[in-house]
C-alpha cells in the first residue's frame, strides 16, 4: 500500500509538471502570438486615381513583414502633399521630382524622395486625328494647368516640332513663353484631371500617363505622341515622397525595398502594356 501511494504521488507530480510546462509554453506562444499582431504597424500611402495594380503586389509583400499598407486615394495633383505636410498620410507615391520641388518651394514645405518609382511618359491624345502631323491650323489644344505638368506639356509640344519655348524658362516654360507657335495652337490650360475628360472639346490633350491609364487608354499604342525617355527625363521620375525627417525610417525604406524589385518591374511592364519603365532600373533607387 504505501509503495502504491508513492507511485502515485510521483506520477500526480509529474502529470502536474507536465502540466506546467505546456500551460507555460501556451502562454509563451499566446504572448509571441500577441506580440506580432501588436508590431503589425500601419502605412498610409497617397495615391492619384484608382489604378492600385502596381503597389497590390507590393502591399501583398510588405504583409509577410508586417507592414499593413493602407490606401488614400485622392483626385487631385493639388492634394497628396498637403495630406503629407500636415501628417495625414505617411507616404505618397502620384508625382515626379520637379513636380516636389515645385511644390515645397510654393508651400514652404520640406517633403523628399525616399524613392524612385517609374518614368511614365507623357503623351499627346485625341480622338480627331491619328497622327501628330494632322493637327490643323487654330488646333484646340489642352494642356494641365499646374506650373510642372504644364511647363513638361509645352516642353512636349516643341519636341514633337509644333512650337518652341524661350530656352531661360529651363523646365518650367508658360504659354506666355511661347515664341513661336507657326499653327497657331490654340492652347487651353486645364486642372490635370480634366484633360482626358477635354477630349471631346478639342482637337488633342496632353494626359498624364496615369490619367491616361484611368481613363481606359494604353499610352504606347493610344497616344498620336509620346514623350522621349533620355537623360533629360530625369526630372520627370516618379518618386514616394515622405517627410523630411521620416527620410530614414526603418519601415518606410521597407515600403521602398518592396516596390523596387523584379516582381514589382514586372507587374509594372504588364499594367502599363509598356507603356512606363521601373526608374530605379535606369535611373538609380533614389
Amino acid at each position: 500500500m504505501k509503495k502504491w501511494l508513492k507511485l502515485t504521488t510521483a506520477a500526480l507530480a509529474v502529470l502536474a509538471f507536465a502540466t506546467g510546462c505546456g500551460n507555460q509554453a501556451g502562454t509563451k506562444e499566446s504572448a509571441s502570438s500577441e506580440s506580432s499582431k501588436q508590431e503589425e504597424v500601419t502605412v498610409k500611402l497617397g495615391l492619384i486615381g484608382a489604378d492600385t495594380d502596381v503597389w497590390d503586389s507590393v502591399k501583398d509583400r510588405l504583409k509577410e513583414e508586417g507592414i499593413n499598407l493602407e490606401y488614400v486615394q485622392f483626385t487631385e495633383y493639388s492634394q497628396p502633399n498637403t495630406a503629407l505636410a500636415n501628417g495625414d498620410i505617411d507616404l505618397n507615391s502620384f508625382q515626379h521630382q520637379y513636380f516636389l520641388d515645385n511644390f515645397n518651394s510654393e508651400h514652404g514645405t520640406d517633403l523628399v524622395s525616399i524613392g524612385n518609382t517609374v518614368n511614365a511618359p507623357l503623351g499627346i491624345y485625341s480622338e480627331k486625328i491619328k497622327d501628330i502631323k494632322e493637327l490643323k491650323d487654330g488646333a484646340k489644344v489642352a494642356i494641365p494647368n499646374d506650373v510642372t505638368n504644364g511647363g513638361r506639356a509645352l516642353l512636349l509640344l516643341q519636341t514633337a516640332g509644333l512650337i518652341k519655348v524661350d530656352e531661360a524658362a529651363k523646365q518650367a516654360p508658360t504659354v506666355s513663353d511661347i515664341t513661336e507657335n507657326p499653327k497657331n495652337l490654340d492652347i487651353t490650360e486645364l486642372e490635370a484631371s480634366q484633360t482626358a475628360r477635354a477630349l471631346q472639346d478639342v482637337d488633342a490633350s496632353i494626359i498624364n500617363s496615369g490619367m491616361a491609364v484611368d481613363a481606359g487608354f494604353i499610352p504606347s499604342e493610344d497616344a498620336i505622341y509620346l514623350e522621349p525617355v533620355d537623360d533629360t527625363s530625369r526630372p520627370y521620375v516618379n518618386i514616394i515622397a515622405a517627410r523630411k525627417e521620416d527620410e530614414n525610417n526603418e519601415v518606410y525604406q521597407k515600403v521602398v525595398a518592396a516596390y523596387q524589385t523584379d516582381e514589382t518591374a514586372k507587374v509594372i511592364d504588364e499594367t502599363s502594356k509598356g507603356s512606363s519603365i521601373p526608374a530605379w532600373e535606369t535611373f538609380g533607387t533614389k
